[in-house]
């Protein structure tokens, strides 16, 4: 049992590297920057021979080294072991990246060390194996965080960023910690293995689900308490590579973690496909209006999590994860390589479609697209594969029909059509390959997928109509572009729907009377 205490080195090591950066806060802090990098890289190698110590040894709760219920104990199996590996690695590169990024900069050691500790409650929080750990976890990521949004506390945006995440981030940690307390009340223990294996469907159980559901989609920048997350741009680019790749799926984890407790509570898992569902349209849409590349990164994040919200409402809690990993290490990329993106842009010669489909060929590129997604199931199986998980595959491929329609348009090139065609083979092949290896991976781990009831029907036949109709209409965009309604949408959605100056009102207003 003792090696079920190791991923606790990852970080121990990174709060050491974090007090030494502590003490040189200043300009080019000399061997700090090396030491960090270090220490990043040995709770990297610590979170990989955690997880090859599972598959060897097999998952389990180290022992509380605490009393009463409270103090640190580390819950070791493939879900924690996935986001290990995923946040060490990540913050790792990271840190190796921000060593030169912030070269200059008069509070780089102070930087180094806030980035450190971050990392180090994130750590504590996917390993967590009681839930005193995790509400601590949690509330330690949002503080240390906090610093980090405001490295440039003379920039007006940079506070007002930094006090809406604030506030959402203390109503997180509010609703979390009444699932806390209920959740005790309901098991008399705080060991999370234990309450996922004895959860009964109750009234304490379903209210419990219902507050880790807010917190999560607090924490995840869903609607309409997203706007702080476009908003942080004002952090060094290391900061919203770590955010975006890092500490946004907190909220994710945080459902995936609880998988057991929220299948209990059916009309929780509903609000989460429709607040999932619609926040992913509208992040989506949102995104492609904004010319800014970082903001529309944000944007792609926001829709990103809420695609991730809809998959465990939908409760494809493999496929969550799956989906955490895969835009963790691209979001990642993304930011610690926008700065290149506006020579690339410059490169190309002719940006956007190279033909404009017509409605017909668009139709024809759907129907091909479904066809294509078919046979491929045919033949792999759709034996064994739940109702959601195939609706799922239907809305993915509902994004390469849009590629699709862009090879078939009449101007079109050949090869265009041929590869857009095997494009489509391809993502087909992939999502039932990687569906198969996250179920294999997590069996005994998180719970199967059970069968969709009428509520749940309901959802899924609303869920493909919506990403249905919207997917239609950006294929055909270009067709009904030339609108005049079609340029007040793009006024309207480039705000966000205004959403976010709502919020700004509200919080404004809650400043003055509290300082009154």
């Amino acid at each position: 049992m003792l090696y079920l205490y190791l991923p606790l080195l990852s970080p121990l090591i990174l709060i050491a590297a974090a007090i030494h950066a502590g003490r040189h806060p200043g300009k080019r802090p000399g061997l700090v920057l090396k030491l960090a990098e270090a220490a990043a890289f040995a709770a990297f190698v610590v979170a990989a021979i955690a997880t090859a110590l599972l598959v060897i040894a097999g998952p389990g709760t180290s022992p509380l080294l605490g009393i009463f219920g409270v103090g640190l104990s580390v819950r070791l199996d493939a879900v924690s072991a996935a986001m290990l590996v995923l946040v060490s690695f990540i913050g790792w590169i990271v840190l190796r990246y921000s060593a030169n990024y912030m070269d200059g900069e008069t509070k780089h050691g102070a930087f180094t060390s806030w980035m450190c500790l971050t990392l180090a409650s994130v750590l504590l929080l996917v390993m967590s194996g009681n839930l005193i750990q995790i509400l601590v976890a949690w509330t330690a990521t949002s503080l240390a965080l906090h610093r980090l949004l405001l490295f440039y506390p003379e920039r007006a945006t940079a506070q007002r960023a930094a006090r809406k995440k604030a506030v959402v981030a203390r109503m997180s940690e509010g609703v979390l910690a009444g699932a806390v307390i209920i959740l005790i009340a309901a098991t008399s223990t705080t060991d999370i293995h234990t309450i996922l294996t004895t959860v009964e469907a109750n009234w304490m159980t379903i209210t419990a689900a219902l507050l880790v559901a807010v917190a999560a989609v607090l924490a995840s920048a869903q609607f309409p308490m997203h706007g702080w997350l476009t908003e942080v741009m004002e952090a060094p680019t290391p900061v919203s590579a770590l955010l975006h790749a890092g500490v946004i799926n907190a909220g994710g984890f945080l459902l995936i973690r609880f998988a057991d407790v929220m299948l209990a509570a059916p009309g929780v898992m509903a609000l989460l496909v429709i607040l999932g569902g619609f926040t992913a349209l509208f992040g989506g849409l949102v995104m492609l209006t904004q010319p800014a590349i970082k903001t529309s990164l944000a944007w792609s994040t926001i829709a990103q999590m809420a695609f991730m919200v809809m998959q465990c409402g939908l409760a494809l809690f493999p496929l969550a994860l799956l989906h955490i990993v895969a835009h963790s290490l691209y979001k990642a990329h993304a930011f610690l390589s926008s700065g290149e993106a506006v020579r690339n842009v410059a490169a190309i010669r002719r940006p956007g479609p190279i033909a404009v489909p017509s409605a017909n060929n668009v139709l024809k590129a759907f129907v091909i697209a479904i066809v294509i997604y078919g046979l491929v199931g045919t033949v792999l199986g759709f034996d064994g594969k739940s109702i959601q998980a195939i609706a799922l595959g239907v809305i993915l491929i509902f994004g390469v029909a849009y590629l699709l329609a862009q090879g078939f348009a009449d101007a079109a090139p050949r090869e265009l059509m041929r590869r857009t065609v095997v494009y489509a083979l391809v993502t087909s092949v992939s999502y039932f390959a990687l569906q198969v290896a996250a179920q294999h991976i997590t069996a005994g781990t998180l719970p199967p997928t059970p069968a969709p009831g009428p509520l749940e029907w309901a959802l899924i036949i609303l869920a493909l109509l919506s990403f249905g109709v919207v997917a239609v209409a950006q294929a055909t965009f270009p067709l009904w572009a030339p609108h005049p309604a079609a340029a007040g949408l793009r006024v309207h959605l480039s705000n966000g729907l205004y959403a976010n100056a709502i919020f700004d009102k509200l919080l404004d207003g809650w400043s003055k009377r509290s300082v009154a």
